[in-house]
């Protein structure tokens, strides 16, 4: 029994017209299954919706027999028939723009369905997609900052547990080096640059200091220099260290490091400077045909 009663005529011209549209159905029912097994715009409950209402109609809504949906990243809303509740679509899942219709599903709690316009302006087929009414980064309770309250909900829906936001806006924090320097190495003449990202707030700011000396760089050095801009993501300061012509001298471990009022963070890497071309590959073929000659080749 479904939870919409449905009042059906009795007779042989019901009959013949319900067997008909099951007969017809049927013979569709392969097609039905193969496209949605190729095509990702078939893979969806829509089309079963279709096939199983046959008649479109909805007769009176008995919420008693109303299965309750869990694991609703997005909250709910109400199936084609305006009755039972169902799942709401999530942030970036495809959905439909027309409220009436029922193919894809619609958007869940602070979400609306849009069409990309970056899409649009590039020539391609616009797909409908779920996005956050609200664009304000909030702070979650264990200090975590997550960029909408939608994908807030969305994680905590997951963990099974209703709770609400610590503040808007996102959580104040000491810096984080997450993308730090990476060791390199070049021959004299050539340029080099460090690259450093840190996210916190308030933003950071970020310093550069060659191990073993205490004096921050540039400094007076004219063929060193320091940029740094915001992002790329919000909440990230992004950091460059730039050596050009490098020097013999210029050989190291070079340290990013960065603070706020609420810690401070530091990560380092080494500059190795090769300046005797010959020396440097004949080495190289030294130790490749070391590496043949001891390989273990018993495994």
């Amino acid at each position: 029994m479904t939870a919409r009663g449905r009042a059906e005529a009795k007779g042989p011209a019901n009959y013949i017209s319900h067997r008909f549209t099951f007969q017809r159905s049927f013979l569709h029912m392969p097609t039905l299954v193969q496209l949605s097994q190729t095509s990702p715009v078939w893979n969806h409950k829509g089309w079963w919706r279709s096939l199983k209402k046959g008649d479109n109609k909805c007769g009176i809504c008995n919420l008693e027999l109303c299965s309750v949906p869990t694991n609703c990243h997005a909250g709910t809303v109400l199936d084609p028939c305006g009755c039972c509740p169902e799942c709401g679509n999530v942030e970036g899942q495809m959905c439909d723009l027309d409220k009436h219709s029922h193919f894809y599903g619609h958007c869940g709690d602070n979400l609306e369905c849009r069409l990309d316009a970056d899409d649009i302006k590039s020539g391609e087929i616009p797909e409908p997609q779920c996005v956050c009414k609200f664009h304000e980064t909030v702070c979650g309770p264990e200090g975590k900052t997550y960029e909408n309250i939608c994908l807030f909900n969305e994680a905590y829906a997951e963990k099974g547990r209703n709770i609400s936001i610590k503040h808007k806006g996102p959580c104040k924090s000491a810096p984080v080096i997450s993308l730090p320097p990476r060791d390199t190495q070049n021959f004299t003449g050539n340029d080099i640059i460090f690259g450093c990202e840190v996210s916190a707030y308030p933003m950071p700011h970020i310093e550069w200091k060659k191990k073993g000396s205490k004096m921050f760089l540039p400094g007076d050095d004219a063929h060193i220099s320091i940029q740094a801009r915001g992002g790329p993501r919000k909440y990230s300061v992004t950091g460059w260290l730039q050596i050009q012509g490098i020097k013999k001298s210029d050989e190291g471990v070079y340290i990013c490091q960065t603070k706020n009022k609420y810690g401070f963070a530091y990560s380092s890497a080494r500059l190795k400077v090769i300046d005797d071309y010959g020396n440097y590959f004949d080495s190289i073929e030294d130790e490749e045909e070391e590496e043949y000659e001891s390989g273990d080749y018993g495994n």
